[in-house]
Formats: structure tokens, sequence, C-alpha cells
């Protein structure tokens, strides 16, 4: 990435906007969604932009732009409309130390808009690096269907909500319960208004400890493939952004480990056949006893011996009841498409067993 994506606190913020027409209009109305304090300096506005400023909703700079104009904002955008105007400009807001946005022109940008979701608080943001515009809009429309219009009140609702939980159930037990806010009954009666009914079941689910959330550990082995995540079930992502303890070879999954929640411990077990360090029994010992811990584990398997496997089934029962174990298939490497545009070949198919 040449950009990082990142959110900014904008509350009580000053963003300046250099520039009183369509272009400055659009940045505002960005702006406004936001709790910052919008300052736009022009000597001219359009009617848009003179409306917002009688309303008091922006303030208007009608003097003489200097380089004190751009001090202590947490983001500027140049929308003069004038390429040369706002090249200048540019260089007066970084003599500032300003982060800059100029209106397409991405090589005087500090700071891309993206494309937005809003369903406030939870906001998805699609940037392209400024390469592909009607790409990004694409993406945003396809998102605005898979979001229902009321789930961010669901998700304020469950912010408010979630010192009581902290104050009620172990961390496992709280990821149990937030995958079954946002995954079951109570976001179904959000979306169709019940908002009390859903709020008093969260409630009564936290005070009660009884919410549909599994206690008991388990062990999940996904098939990795060749290492490739395009390569990964739905299945095994799932179960990769649920794990906190995975278990992994370092040499052959980086790429995969991208799907994986940021906060899972991770566990490097090197090679797994042949590993001095981490023999069978050893792997199957600390598997099973994460899982009975109440862990979800994950192992990433690229090629386990079946006797690894087995070894799993004939120990788990030795630690109760509780540990279940799960065998992921992913996508054959065989079925894979070669790697950087090669051909596939006759000979190339009868090496991969194809007849």
């Amino acid at each position: 990435m040449r950009t990082f994506p990142m959110f900014l606190q904008m509350a009580g913020r000053r963003v300046v906007i250099v520039g009183g027409g369509e272009q400055a209009a659009q940045k505002a109305r960005l702006m406004l969604k936001t709790e910052a304090e919008i300052f736009v300096l022009a000597r001219d506005l359009e009617p848009e932009l003179a409306n917002l400023a009688a309303q008091g909703q922006i303030t208007h700079i009608a003097g003489r732009i200097t380089t004190e104009c751009f001090v202590d904002c947490a983001l500027c955008f140049v929308a003069t409309g004038c390429p040369g105007n706002d090249m200048a400009l540019h260089a007066l807001a970084k003599c500032a130390g300003a982060m800059v946005n100029t209106v397409d022109q991405p090589a005087l940008c500090d700071a891309l808009t993206p494309s937005i979701v809003d369903r406030d608080p939870v906001v998805v943001a699609i940037g392209t690096e400024g390469t592909a515009p009607v790409l990004a809009r694409q993406i945003k429309t396809k998102i605005e269907g898979l979001l229902e219009p009321r789930l961010g009140e669901l998700a304020a609702s469950a912010g408010r909500l979630r010192w009581f939980a902290a104050a009620r159930l172990a961390p496992r037990r709280r990821r149990d319960l937030w995958r079954w806010v946002f995954n079951g009954k109570p976001r179904h009666l959000f979306a169709g208004g019940a908002e009390r009914a859903a709020i008093q079941l969260i409630k009564s689910a936290i005070e009660a400890d009884e919410f549909a959330g599994s206690r008991s550990g388990s062990v999940s082995i996904i098939d990795a493939g060749s290492g490739d995540r395009d390569l990964i079930t739905l299945r095994g992502v799932q179960r990769l952004q649920e794990a906190d303890v995975i278990y992994y070879d370092g040499q052959h999954h980086p790429a995969v480990l991208e799907l994986a929640r940021r906060d899972a411990q991770r566990v490097e077990i090197g090679a797994v056949d042949g590993c001095a360090d981490w023999p069978a029994d050893k792997l199957c010992q600390s598997l099973l006893a994460k899982a009975a811990q109440g862990e979800r584990v994950v192992l990433l398997d690229q090629g386990l011996s079946d006797d690894i496997k087995r070894r799993l089934l004939e120990t788990a029962g030795e630690f109760g009841q509780g540990v279940s174990i799960e065998n992921v298939p992913g996508v054959s490497s065989r079925s894979a498409p070669p790697r950087n545009g090669a051909e596939l070949t006759a000979p190339t198919l009868q090496a991969r067993g194809c007849r």
C-alpha cells in the first residue's frame, strides 16, 4: 500500500477548506458528517456554502489567506477549481505543517478522501489511492446494499453496553456475546425497528450469561493449500477470524495470516513434519491443552500427515468432552491457477496428475 487507511478523531478540531465554489461545497458536505469545526477561506461563496455560513454550520473567512490560516488545523482541503491557485495554496498550507488534500491533484495530497458507506458509528471507507474512483463508487454501492440502514444504531447501543458486559463476562464470553448480537436475534430485531426489545434481550443475556455461544474450546485444522489466501474456503476464513490461538508455519503462511484476527495469539511451529521442536505428540498436546481452556484454536495445515490428525482425535478424549475437532478442507493446489501466467500445457497437466 502506498497509503495507509486510518480514521482521524475530528470532534472539536479545525478543518480548513480553501475555495468558495462547487468543489469546496462537496468537501463541506463531507466534513459536515463529522464533529469538526469547519472554516471556509474564500472571497465569495456559492449559494450552498453561503447558506451554511448563515446557519452557523461553517465559518466564512473572506480576508487574505496567510500561513496562519492553516496553523493547528487537522486537515486542509484546497479546492479553488484552478490548478495554479491550488498549487500555490498547497505550498502555503504545507508551510504551516498542515495535512493537505488538493482536489483532483493526487501528487499534492497527503490524504485522499475515500468513498464512504455511513452507518454512523459504523463507517466503511473504500479507497483506490486515487487511481479508480469509479470503481470505489461501484464497491460502495454494493456495500450499501449489504448493510441495513439501522446497523449503526445497533452498534451504538452495543457500545453503550460494553461496560455492562465487561463487568459480568470473561473476555471469551464477551466475544461470544457480540458475535451473537451481530449475527443473531438482536440484529434482526433492530433491523425490524424493535430497538427496545433488542436492547432488553441483550441486557438479559448478559445478566444470565445465556446466549448462543459455545463455552467449550475447539481445534480447527484448516487446509492452507499452497499458502495462497485465495485458496482458503469461507469457513476457513471464519475460523481464522474467530480464533484465539493460531498455530502456523511461518515459512508458508504469511498471506493466510492476513485473514486472521490481529489480536489472536500466534504460535509459529516451523515445518511440522520432521521438526524436532514440534514432534506430533507435542503439537497435539499443545493444541488440545489450549482448547481445554476454552480457547478457539486453529492449526494451519499445509501437508500435515494423517497420523497427526489421527492422534488429535485420539487424544481429544483425554481433555474432556468439551473439546471439538473440526477439519476444514481447502481448495486443492492442483486446482489452483498457475502462477506468473504459466500455461497449462499437456506435460504440465500430466505432471499434476491430470489425464
